[in-house]
């Protein structure tokens, strides 16, 4: 069994295997990927036993913005395994493909969504929920003066602009590149709307095909009145709950909470590159030493009130708070930089993450983080 990187010649195989496990439109989604002058096989991992695909993973390209500052992600789609090769430990290996490779492209996060805890096993921690999809109870009334059409790739940067303005609020954001804008346009697994007012774009919208069953709407971005005239023509079932013009005629949020998993490859080099998003964090707070401990290793940092410089790193430090610095559980250090609970919200929940005795510093450090990511496949 050889685990590598597929070839053109791969192509079919990989599309019929994606196609058995998942849904015919998967198959598509792989042949767009994969014959993309901008991703291509290179993305793609498969197991090749005697010249047969048995297994496959896709590790895609994305960026992460936290607080203004980019962080390159990968973002793992698309495993699937033939049923007579389950549990021969293939996605395991295909899992270190998609890490060494990600971190040959520079990756400092890796982000996957998909089978409860099963991602756990290779590192990954629950961390950033996902927006809902909620019934819709009302819909609103017909707004006229729109028109509702599929989106093409001319519209791309208008629908960039759109989805832009929507995420500009989030602390911690992820739109479609422009390869990944063209795969959406040209799939078959859902489709992308644009909404004119005057032949000027001013709402979009992305749902499943309606012979698919009842319609989700999700990535809705826009201003309120073309907004509604998306709803009020598409009629979907449930719709994301993304717009606040849309808030009125949703369903209750569902007490469940799903959420994106991150894994976090080297802490070092993570913390490096968040270092001015620290640095801001931490503006008009008195020069002190900032100490966090991972139990296992630790790492200090020295706020002169206007910078903060290089981390320190070292060894085991089980009692941080006798040094003035925080106790942080390394599978919990995702959700703690990147979710919605921050220091103050982790640290009633669990007891190996807590601030110590430089409370309000740390709390300034790791405030709760509000996220908006777009992702290629409907949550």
């Amino acid at each position: 069994m050889e685990i590598r990187t597929s070839r053109p010649e791969d192509v079919d195989q990989v599309e019929k295997l994606v196609v058995s496990r998942h849904d015919p439109s998967d198959g598509v989604d792989a042949r767009l990927l994969m014959t993309d002058p901008e991703a291509g096989c290179d993305w793609v991992g498969v197991a090749d036993d005697g010249g047969r695909i048995v297994s496959t993973a896709t590790l895609m390209d994305e960026t992460v913005t936290l607080a203004g500052r980019d962080i390159p992600t990968g973002q793992v789609e698309q495993v699937a395994t033939d049923t007579a090769y389950e549990g021969r430990g293939l996605v395991r290996e295909l899992m270190g493909w998609a890490h060494d490779r990600s971190a040959e492209r520079g990756h400092l996060l890796q982000l996957v969504m998909g089978v409860p805890y099963f991602y756990r096993q290779f590192g990954y921690a629950y961390a950033i929920p996902v927006r809902q999809n909620r019934a819709l109870l009302s819909r609103p009334g017909p707004v006229a003066g729109h028109v509702i059409r599929r989106a093409t790739e001319a519209d791309i940067p208008a629908l960039q602009e759109l989805q832009d303005r929507a995420q500009r609020d989030a602390g911690l954001r992820m739109g479609h590149t422009t390869p990944c804008w063209r795969w959406l346009l040209n799939r078959t697994g859902s489709l992308t709307w644009i909404v004119e007012r005057d032949g000027v774009p001013v709402a979009t919208g992305r749902s499943t095909p309606e012979e698919e069953g009842d319609v989700v709407l999700g990535e809705i971005a826009g201003d309120d009145d073309g907004v509604k005239a998306l709803v009020a023509e598409l009629r979907p079932a449930e719709v994301g709950e993304r717009h606040p013009a849309l808030e009125p005629h949703l369903a209750p949020r569902n007490p469940e909470l799903d959420q994106v998993m991150v894994r976090v490859p080297d802490v070092p080099a993570l913390f490096e590159h968040l270092r001015p998003v620290f640095a801001e964090r931490l503006r008009g707070h008195a020069p002190d030493d900032v100490v966090l401990s991972f139990y296992r290793t630790h790492v200090r940092f020295h706020w002169d009130g206007e910078d903060l410089g290089p981390g320190e790193w070292g060894g085991t430090m089980q009692g941080p708070g006798a040094q003035g610095g925080a106790g942080i559980a390394p599978d919990l250090l995702a959700p703690l930089l990147f979710g919605p609970h921050g220091m103050d919200g982790l640290r009633r929940i669990f007891p190996d993450v807590y601030p110590g005795p430089k409370k309000d510093l740390m709390l300034k450090l790791f405030p709760p983080v509000t996220s908006d990511l777009l992702t290629f496949y409907l949550p």
